[in-house]
């Protein structure tokens, strides 16, 4: 026990350097004393205790008690030096991704804006814009000549910073991020305007890693290449605002019925909203909507100072805009027509190109209010659904255009596409042939029943009137005068005629072509017509002037200025006199016009199906049609009603403030008419504004006749052209000295003794 009150003593380690005979130099021992028995007892002292490892155990303690605050800086130090090592893994995968994903990309040498679809902007006769057409809808405009509105809209609510970023916006990207993940969903997206227009002009619309880490691309490529006045034009000019319309010049049109240079405020925030949804908020479809988002973008642009508070409030005041859910407006027509017509005349469009047109916009929206009105009027009361007009001048050139009651509802063109038969409007061509033939128009016809084969024409009010002059007959429209001259004549001939005339739909020779079976459009009907007005010539309807490149180059032309003489000159005078009588004292009365010589003929087909009028003057040639598309019957809508009354309508608005100038032949009938008395004659205007224009009022002038006016045949109760007995010849049984004239072709009225007749196309078929 006493050696455990002894102090323990550092026993070290002593080397025997004694050596021996066979002792190494590098041997070392240890003595008996030196080992640490497991006891703690020995001879040579006490138990052995090694120091260092308690001194080691007291230092971890002492950090264990010390280390509360140095724990949480070290946990600091590692969040630090993982996020670190997180990002720089992260920057080499984006990195990584971005080159895999680019190198998919076409090499950027190659890279350049794709041409913007070509646009074909249609013009009037005075500059102004009927329509554009295209896969845009619109011509591209620069921010100079667009509304200042529009652009700042756009700004305001798509891409504040747009300015000052460099193709993408963190501060924005980062506000979408945020306001998304608060809301729990996607209200707000991060992309540039340069963003959207690299995904709209070279990527899908997919949502993929893939195609946004390639938009990012395209817009730092945009960004280096062009200025951001010219990536905002570009943007504007082709970014989709909804209804198939294409860029601000497009979509103004569409949905305003203006060009994108005249947008006022107001219609400038309802544009710009358009662009987050833009199916969704077409004011042609919600108003409601668009409305609402136009208030976002007026507040948008109040709080980046565009426009002041009084500015917006008034804009805020403003009747909300209602579109219609098409394009509206007979114009459209045209358009359509023009577009039908270009592959043919220039081959596939390629490029942007000016179509400059025939066509009188006052006198297409007077077209237009003519068809309107009277179908607005008389349209359910006579169960009238339909109606086209169209216009042409001396030379074909198609003044105005309607080709239906509203565009917007039914874009089918019923003056250029739908065949439809003429009815009695074709009994002019059968005249004309007859008049070629040597046939007067004091010529006696016997208006009693007919049989032609197994044919029996009855006239409109199924009465027959004796013997009649044939002008008469057509001023009456006589169904059975007109069966018997188109077999005298020959239907083969009469068809030639109409086909010379501009008629160019296919045309039955039969005997029923003279009540008008066959089928024909409204505007070859009337431009065959226009051959009365202009003193014989063929007048071939066209509506396209003019075809050429922005840049001015002239790509097509008409060459309608020196057409061919189609009609003698006494057939067409003695025409003019016959179809005056329509509208003077005819079934076309409703049609007249105060001061103006006017001519024309009603045409109305079996069942009322269909009704027309086609009439001229000095100046113009108008063709009307009324109807169903179905076909069905009308209430006793004849020629001579409706479409005369909507014909006048048109024609004394289109003729207001000019000049009146008498009908080629000043409405006088002649037998012959002297080569002398004819001013190099009637060629037709070279210029196709001359006629409609007025800068001549009087383009064909009045041929000096010398007939008397017109006589009352004694007991006849009809006007006879002086010069022809006032008293109609008896009927002759005999054969000497009859007029062959008076004599039918074919059965007419029946019994007593035929007289003797010559031989017609009708016996030859027949087998007489």
């Amino acid at each position: 026990m006493a050696g455990k009150g002894k102090s323990r003593q550092r026993i070290e380690p002593t080397f025997d350097t004694g050596r021996g005979a066979g002792d190494r130099d590098d041997e070392f021992r240890l003595g008996a004393g030196d080992r640490v028995t497991g006891g703690g007892r020995g001879s040579g002292g006490g138990r052995r205790e090694n120091p260092k490892p308690a001194k080691s155990a007291s230092r971890k303690s002492s950090k264990r008690r010390s280390g509360g605050s140095g724990g949480l800086i070290g946990l600091l130090r590692r969040l630090v030096y993982w996020c670190l090592v997180l990002g720089i893994w992260a920057g080499i995968g984006v990195a990584g991704l971005v080159v895999y994903y680019g190198a998919r990309m076409p090499n950027a040498s190659t890279w350049a804006i794709p041409d913007r679809p070509p646009n074909v902007k249609i013009a009037a006769v005075d500059g102004s814009i009927i329509a554009n057409r295209g896969d845009t809808g619109g011509e591209a405009l620069s921010l100079q000549t667009m509304s200042p509105y529009i652009p700042q809209a756009v700004i305001a609510i798509e891409d504040r910073r747009f300015y000052s970023h460099f193709g993408i916006d963190p501060l924005g990207l980062g506000r979408a991020v945020v306001t998304n993940l608060t809301t729990g969903r996607m209200v707000q997206g991060g992309s540039t305007l340069t963003q959207q227009l690299a995904k709209n002009m070279f990527l899908s619309q997919e949502r993929t890693l893939e195609r946004k880490v390639q938009e990012v691309l395209l817009s730092f490529w945009l960004e280096q290449h062009y200025t951001k006045d010219q990536i905002l034009a570009m943007y504007l000019n082709r970014v989709f605002f909804g209804s198939n319309a294409y860029g601000v010049e497009a979509a103004s049109r569409r949905y305003f019925n203006k060009s994108a240079r005249d947008v006022t405020l107001r219609e400038a925030a309802i544009l710009a909203g358009l662009l987050k949804a833009p199916s969704r908020l077409s004011p042609a479809r919600d108003p409601q909507a668009a409305e609402a988002r136009a208030q976002l973008v007026l507040e948008a642009m109040r709080e980046e100072g565009f426009v002041t508070d009084k500015e917006v409030a008034t804009a805020m005041s403003q009747k909300p805009t209602r579109a219609k859910s098409f394009w509206s407006g007979a114009e459209h027509y045209v358009a359509d027509m023009v577009m039908d017509q270009l592959p043919g005349l220039i081959g596939n469009v390629k490029e942007d190109l000016i179509v400059d047109t025939t066509i009188d916009m006052g006198l297409e929206k007077k077209a237009e209010s003519a068809i309107a009105h009277a179908l607005d009027k008389d349209g359910r009361r006579l169960n009238v659904s339909q109606g086209a007009l169209v216009a042409i001048d001396g030379t074909g050139a198609i003044r105005a255009l309607v080709g239906g009651r509203d565009y917007a509802e039914s874009q089918f063109n019923r003056a250029v596409k739908a065949k439809r038969q003429p009815g009695s409007a074709f009994k002019p061509f059968v005249y004309s042939a007859a008049l070629e033939m040597g046939i007067r128009p004091g010529s006696i016809r016997r208006d009693a029943p007919v049989r032609i084969g197994k044919w029996t024409p009855e006239n409109y009010d199924q009465k027959f009137r004796g013997e009649v002059t044939l002008a008469s007959a057509l001023a009456n429209s006589l169904n059975t005068i007109a069966a018997q001259l188109v077999m005298e004549v020959g239907p083969d001939q009469v068809t030639k005629l109409a086909h010379r005339m501009g008629i160019e739909s296919e045309l039955q020779a039969n005997a029923s072509i003279a009540l008008g079976t066959s089928e024909v459009t409204l505007t070859e009907l009337t431009a065959a017509y226009a051959p009365f007005m202009n003193g014989g010539y063929k007048a071939t309807a066209h509506v396209i002037r003019r075809v050429t490149t922005a840049s001015g180059k002239v790509l097509y032309e008409n060459t309608y200025d020196n057409p061919p003489r189609v009609l003698a000159e006494n057939v067409v005078a003695n025409m003019n006199a016959m179809l005056m009588r329509v509208i003077t004292e005819g079934t076309g009365k409703k049609a007249r016009l105060d001061g103006w010589q006017a001519a024309g003929k009603s045409g109305t087909t079996q069942s009322f199906r269909d009704a027309l009028f086609v009439g001229y003057t000095s100046n113009l040639t108008t063709g009307v049609w009324f109807g169903n598309d179905d076909g069905k019957s009308m209430k006793k809508v004849t020629g001579g009603g409706l479409p005369a009354l909507a014909w006048h309508e048109f024609m004394t608005a289109a003729h207001k403030g000019l000049t009146p100038a008498p009908l080629f032949g000043n409405g006088q009938p002649v037998d012959d008419i002297p080569a002398s008395t004819i001013e190099p004659a009637a060629e037709a205007p070279a210029n196709i504004g001359d006629i409609i224009s007025n800068a001549d009022p009087n383009p064909y002038p009045p041929v000096p006749v010398g007939a008397e006016p017109m006589v009352s045949a004694a007991g006849g109760g009809m006007d006879v052209p002086a010069g022809i007995p006032a008293r109609l010849p008896e009927r002759s049984h005999g054969g000497a000295g009859v007029d062959p004239d008076l004599i039918p072709p074919a059965d007419v009225g029946g019994g007593g003794t035929p007289a003797p007749r010559r031989q017609t196309l009708l016996d030859v078929l027949m087998g007489n």
